[in-house]
């Protein structure tokens, strides 16, 4: 039996279609969009976009959000996260709170800018696929609360296929979806904070691991967790409890974790034993936010670590010895203009995964 694809299929059926069946081995070598895998890619929150940007010129090359406060399908509002993978790049659109003076990026104090989806989009801003209703907060099927990450997979233990797994921070849930929209997975007791068995406070990012765990920064229980498919907990990482917001964390090569202690403005390396090996501490510069709350530390191939230092409106990349060697955004000034970010949550360099969930296998 054959099956018959129309000439002009819809962008639904076109985006199944390229990565379940027609495009994976292309896929597995995600490039910048100029070709440049040297790229950043930075989810610039409080901008509502995100941007490639070439870190020679620190002009921006590629983006998607025109600014708008209110969700739709060219604008993604106060963007937590974003991956690139091959021609797609996948984005959680998160969303603003309410907040007295409004925060940046969103113009209404009382009812917040919700955007409440994950979607991934083409090379020209087009939305293939999306979990998730635009401004919609809810728990029920395609529904979601405050995304903040999200991780394409090209597999999940005892499953086949392409799955999206999505920290779904106001639902108190890690779930992993197919391509159908249907939950596989779940982490965490919808709608339940707590810290016992199967329970979440403010799960703020999800990893799968080379050994088929699932690695959860829990923010509000300011832990690690490392827990299997079938639920069991494995481990759990607190730099020896000093950890406050644990806002991402990464498994490295060397099978320490990098964790984003946010509280306490820093990114941390861990042993197995969880003592601190490693650490950079993103306040101490004159002129520093004194509570910048780093979201991301991912540790690149060359051994530097690239920081995603929210409030202080700058992505940086550092040495192990804790020297800057490249910085995007002007230090704790928020801008849109060139050179500038606002709130910065996120930031990859583009097809280097090195601590992260590869989206395809081989990367």
């Amino acid at each position: 039996m054959s099956i018959r694809i129309p000439a002009s299929p819809p962008a639904s059926l076109r985006w199944i279609l390229s990565t379940g069946l027609l495009l994976l081995p292309a896929l597995a070598s995600p490039a910048g969009m100029h070709g440049a895998k040297a790229n950043l890619l930075i989810a610039d929150q409080f901008n509502n976009r995100v941007i490639e940007i070439d870190p020679r010129s620190h002009a921006v090359v590629w983006q998607f959000g025109d600014g708008s406060d209110v969700a739709g399908p060219t604008s993604v509002v106060g963007v937590n996260d974003a991956e690139r993978f091959g021609p797609f790049t996948l984005i959680s659109g998160t969303g603003i709170p309410p907040s007295d003076p409004p925060l940046p990026g969103c113009s209404d104090a009382v009812n917040g800018c919700p955007d409440n989806r994950v979607f991934v989009v083409d090379e020209h801003g087009d939305i293939l696929w999306q979990y998730g209703q635009a401004g919609v907060t809810g728990a029920g099927p395609d529904e979601l609360n405050t995304p903040v990450q999200a991780v394409f997979l090209s597999s999940f233990p005892g499953r086949h296929g392409l799955f999206v797994m999505i920290a779904d921070q106001g639902n108190q849930r890690v779930i992993v979806v197919d391509l159908k929209k249907t939950i596989v997975w779940q982490y965490g007791t919808t709608g339940t904070s707590g810290s016992g068995d199967d329970e979440l406070n403010n799960p703020n990012s999800a990893e799968l691991l080379d050994n088929g765990d699932v690695l959860i920064a829990d923010e509000s229980n300011d832990r690690v967790i490392e827990v299997k498919p079938d639920k069991s907990l494995v481990a759990t990482y607190t730099a020896g409890g000093s950890v406050s917001g644990a806002a991402f964390a990464s498994r490295l090569r060397n099978g320490d974790t990098l964790i984003s202690d946010a509280n306490n403005n820093r990114i941390v390396e861990v042993n197995a034993k969880d003592e601190v090996v490693w650490q950079y501490v993103t306040n101490l510069q004159p002129g520093s936010n004194p509570n910048p709350a780093p979201t991301r530390g991912i540790r690149l191939r060359n051994g530097n670590t690239l920081i995603s230092d929210q409030f202080n409106d700058r992505v940086i990349e550092v040495t192990k010895n804790g020297r800057i060697v490249f910085q995007q955004g002007a230090l704790n000034v928020p801008g849109s203009g060139t050179n500038e970010l606002d709130g910065p949550y996120d930031a990859k360099r583009i097809g280097d995964f090195t601590g992260l969930t590869p989206p395809f296998d081989g990367d």
